[in-house]
């Protein structure tokens, strides 16, 4: 018996009991409690992070009177309840998920609430790797058009609490984990344009299946209607079996040259007579070349005209913990890539490096996917890699038993297994050289040492500033 979708406009949510499972520390769970509690219903929190871990989400809800909590234990029985809300990050196996469906509790999510109540037009992007740059390129160039929009989604932002600010002729450009499509699949909702940029297994601790991972990422195209936009990356084969109704539109490199990026679909076609020209981009690689086709694609969707798509590129920055720059110490330049959580992202960082001495700081949690392809171009690519958390021990013995292979010619060094991330960061400092780039890229999720990539990022940078203070120091 499958899960009960909630719709919202058969629900008075004024007085009722709803459960709220997963309070985490990303904002969805505290803007879904927040707008809950305005429509006056009673809530109930569980998690079983305990208070301490939950501190600076606790602390925005601490005026609300009307929410109770049940932290830092496992429980297998909801309370009496007439709605649960769950955090994305909650797998489907949860023992109170099983429970909901036994005793057909709607269930909903941060995202359903916000997609239900949203009135405007959706740009939806998703994809294993680059949705979060591709998803803020679209903005960028949006804001570039003049149009009005909102940036939102799995990039960080919920945009639950703004909802009634948003206008029928916005623009609402969301990035879309494959746990934020498993949950709009249940009300059949799909963006009106839908960006993939790619393909590949991941999150397999959460999915179990490589194939219940595919049908949730191809929820963004299931419940388009025909007048709606399918971008598909035309250079990844996996994509190219996918079904969409709406309009298919496909971007990848030419066959001549990886420099001119083609835009083919059944809506329109951009040659190189009336493409728009890639400006220069602010931010390193190949693939970010490839980010701005599927921007380009999308905004052209959207009816935006090539001055403002040329305009909104051009200023774009980056995003923080992607390919981000830190600074430059001793001829060293530092670069927090701490967003680069599957193998895919950190290969793609690599070899926007590939010219370049890189001291590499790679590993951290399991997600249950090969990393055979990563230790093959960490060794390809790497003069140093420092090797931390869970991961970090089956990265050694892949390069290990690479390097005794005849077919593989590699100097690379491999650090002992890492006890923390300062002493990951001291090492790579100490096998580096003046001209080295010494890169986080982890390639792995970050828990266990940290409770986010943005906290594990923030704790690159701020080693590296210790680094120049510890030097005027010295010098003083």
């Amino acid at each position: 018996m499958p899960l009960k979708p909630f719709l919202i406009q058969d629900f008075e949510l004024k007085g009722r009991l709803i459960t709220l499972l997963g309070l985490g520390r990303f904002g969805g769970g505290v803007a879904a409690v927040r707008y809950l509690a305005a429509q006056g219903a009673q809530i109930t929190v569980i998690d079983g992070k305990d208070e301490a871990s939950l501190t600076d989400s606790l602390q925005q809800l601490e005026s609300l009177s009307q929410v109770k909590y049940q932290l830092g234990s496992e429980t297998h029985e909801l309370p009496k309840t007439d709605l649960l809300v769950v955090n994305p990050a909650i797998p489907p196996c949860h023992p109170l998920l099983k429970n909901a469906e036994e005793l057909q509790i709607p269930v909903t999510s941060e995202m359903e609430l916000f997609w239900q109540l949203n009135p405007a037009r959706v740009i939806g992007v998703t994809g294993s790797n680059g949705k979060s740059t591709t998803t803020a390129m679209i903005h960028a160039i949006m804001q570039a058009s003049g149009a009005r929009c909102w940036l939102g989604g799995n990039i960080g932002i919920s945009l639950l609490p703004v909802v009634d600010q948003i206008q029928p002729d916005d623009w609402v450009i969301l990035e879309l984990s494959s746990f934020q499509l498993e949950a709009l699949n249940r009300i059949q909702a799909s963006p009106q344009i839908g960006v993939v940029t790619n393909f590949s297994p991941n999150h397999l601790d959460w999915h179990q299946t490589v194939e219940h991972y595919r049908e949730s990422k191809q929820t963004i195209f299931r419940w388009q209607t025909q007048n709606d936009f399918s971008i598909l990356n035309a250079d990844e084969g996996e994509l190219q079996n996918w079904s969409a109704a709406g309009k298919v539109v496909r971007y990848g490199a030419a066959p001549d040259t990886q420099l001119d990026l083609l835009i083919k679909g059944e809506a329109f076609e951009l040659t190189k007579q009336n493409y728009t020209i890639l400006p220069h981009l602010n931010v390193p690689g190949m693939h970010n070349r490839m980010n701005a086709a599927a921007a380009i694609a999308a905004c052209t969707c959207a009816s935006v005209e090539v001055a403002a798509i040329q305009v909104g590129l051009k200023n774009f920055e980056g995003l923080p913990h992607r390919l981000q720059f830190v600074g430059e110490f001793l001829e060293r330049r530092f670069y927090n890539d701490s967003l680069a959580t599957t193998p895919e992202s950190a290969i793609c960082a690599l070899d926007a490096f590939k010219d370049c001495p890189i001291i590499l700081l790679a590993g951290g949690s399991d997600k249950k996917v090969d990393l055979t392809d990563f230790a093959t171009q960490i060794l390809k690519h790497s003069k140093a890699t420092a090797l931390m958390g869970e991961t970090g021990p089956v990265l050694s013995e892949l390069m290990y038993n690479l390097k005794e292979r005849s077919d593989v010619n590699s100097s690379t060094v491999i650090s002992p297994q890492q006890t923390s991330f300062e002493a990951a960061f001291d090492w790579a400092i100490r096998q580096s050289g003046p001209g080295d780039v010494i890169l986080l890229s982890p390639g792995c999720a970050s828990y266990g040492w940290f409770s986010s990539f943005v906290e594990r990022g923030e704790r690159f940078v701020k080693l590296f500033f210790e680094l120049n203070a510890r030097m005027r120091d010295s010098t003083e």
